[in-house]
């Protein structure tokens, strides 16, 4: 075999955020108490949903998987990323690097279907069909739209990682990153990306426009459904239940959209690595508190439970 055709890094460094030391100890403070938070939430939400037949419904169902992933999402680069913090060399191994970027590849995508799978949800059957809800609703049909976007996310890893770990990587191998993302670890490639770049382009524009595009159109008809309602107390409920959901969509679909579809220009990986903390980071943490525990049903739930305990 040709040698340029061989793989001669063996493990990859990373730049991380900062080099001072006050920051490094404001932004370690941060994110260990972000990643605890986001841990605890979303773990604590998957337990109670599947522990208590009262959450035994389609949409906390989706509820209970969407914490799986931003516990799972925020995991995959968060103990990295803290450890890194102090250690002026940030190492880690080729294979380690690319075990991160499918999993933080996999659940990103992940949860864009995801949550386009929960609007439509909530616009098509709670609010449209809300007496129909339980009957359209069924345990097969909520495992099917809960494992489509599973699937898409395992689709999107297996292609990003093929075709960007069969090319020849000889140096340099300092990662301008905090974790492994693809456009950064293409960048120390010895050979042409064009291609790679031109799947990502096509990829990553396809799935955030098509989920983009779900969630965009269900809130118009979910808005028009809510104009129509006659009490102004109904209304404010039911645009209470959507505006939150909205706020963590726009925020993941625009992050994603801006790294890996919008031109990279000469600065774009320093840029890159800020925007990117929004949907490694403040994502995950943000879906259990703004999504979940605004629900009076789950409240009730963990105070009841909470209440036992203390009894």
């Amino acid at each position: 075999m040709d040698d340029k055709n061989q793989t001669a890094v063996t493990e990859l460094h990373f730049v991380g955020l900062t080099d001072n030391f006050p920051q490094k100890m404001i932004l370690f403070l941060i994110f260990l108490l972000v990643y605890l938070v986001t841990s605890g939430a979303n773990l604590g939400m998957v337990a109670l949903i599947w522990t208590d037949s009262r959450l035994d419904t389609p949409m906390y169902f989706f509820l209970s998987h969407l914490s799986l992933v931003d516990a799972s999402c925020s995991s995959s680069d968060a103990p990295k990323m803290l450890s890194d913090i102090f250690p002026a060399i940030k190492v880690i191994s080729f294979m380690g690097c690319a075990v991160q970027m499918w999993f933080i590849g996999q659940f990103a995508i992940t949860e864009c279907f995801l949550l386009a799978t929960m609007v439509c949800d909530r616009y098509i059957v709670a609010i449209c069909n809300p007496l129909l809800y339980p009957v359209i609703m069924s345990q097969q049909v909520c495992v099917q739209l809960v494992a489509a976007p599973y699937a898409m996310g395992i689709l999107n890893a297996i292609i990003q990682e093929t075709f960007t770990f069969c090319l020849p990587f000889c140096g340099p191998n300092v990662v301008n990153h905090f974790f492994c993302d693809i456009l950064p670890v293409l960048s120390l490639a010895c050979a042409d990306t064009q291609n790679n770049r031109l799947v990502l382009f096509i990829m990553a524009g396809t799935i955030v426009l098509f989920s983009g595009m779900i969630i965009t159109i269900s809130y118009v008809f979910i808005l028009t459904a809510i104009l129509k309602i006659r009490t102004a107390n109904g209304r404010q409920k039911a645009f209470s239940t959507c505006s939150s959901h909205l706020i963590a969509i726009c925020i993941l679909c625009g992050t994603l959209f801006s790294v890996y579809v919008l031109p990279e220009s000469g600065s774009s990986l320093d840029i890159n690595k800020v925007i990117s903390l929004f949907y490694t980071v403040v994502i995950p943490m943000l879906n259990p508190l703004i999504d979940s525990v605004r629900t009076k049903e789950v409240k009730s739930v963990f105070w009841s439970k909470f209440e036992r305990k203390i009894e």
